[in-house]
């Protein structure tokens, strides 16, 4: 009879899942502001609940592996957009429009970015940043002379890779962040990414 306790609770278990997808769903569309992160804990408690023995028979236990099999393949998916949220915030602008454009009109098209011809990267470290700093600086300078704009002195563009820099290293807990001057529809910005 300790079956149909289990079997509830796989259900229950199932149902909280499909909720919180829902919810991820909506907040990439752009119609929640924050992820779910609350429902996520509940949904990730009760399955380490549910493994620590209320599973006493194969079928329970085959039934269970496969929902975290599913749960598991829906963290990678919303780890990798928000990634992707955060390192291109242009490309998650134009898919949130996209979603919520009216029927029968074209999304928006993408815009135009200029990446350096190299696509090559300055890697900032934690320490010692001098030379590198000056590096993303004659870049940042050399993007805006191609403009025809005025340029941020290097006390500006430091502070801007640093914080930058600081914020990344935080998510990711890496050393060093890699850096790329690009133009995106005629003004000038830096995109970064964690270095391993």
């Amino acid at each position: 009879m300790a079956l149909i306790p289990a079997l509830d609770e796989l259900d229950r278990l199932e149902e909280q899942i499909r909720k919180l997808k829902i919810q991820y769903d909506q907040f990439f569309r752009g119609l929640r502001k924050l992820p779910p992160t609350e429902d996520r804990k509940r949904v990730e408690e009760a399955l380490r609940d549910m493994m620590r023995g209320k599973l006493r028979d194969n079928a329970s236990r085959f039934r269970y592996n496969g929902i975290v099999a599913a749960y598991n393949r829906f963290q990678e998916l919303w780890s990798r957009q928000m990634r992707e949220r955060e390192e291109g915030p242009i490309n998650f602008r134009d898919r949130q429009k996209a979603y919520s454009a009216p029927r029968g009109e074209e999304p928006p098209s993408r815009p135009v970015v200029t990446p350096r011809t190299d696509d090559s990267y300055v890697k900032v470290a934690s320490v010692s940043n001098g030379d590198a700093m000056a590096e993303i600086h004659r870049l940042v300078v050399e993007a805006n002379k191609a403009l025809g704009k005025a340029s941020p002195s290097v006390e500006q563009v430091a502070a801007l890779v640093q914080k930058q820099a600081e914020q990344l290293r935080g998510r990711y807990n890496v050393d060093a962040v890699a850096f790329r001057v690009e133009t995106v529809d005629g003004k000038v910005k830096l995109k970064a990414k964690p270095v391993t």
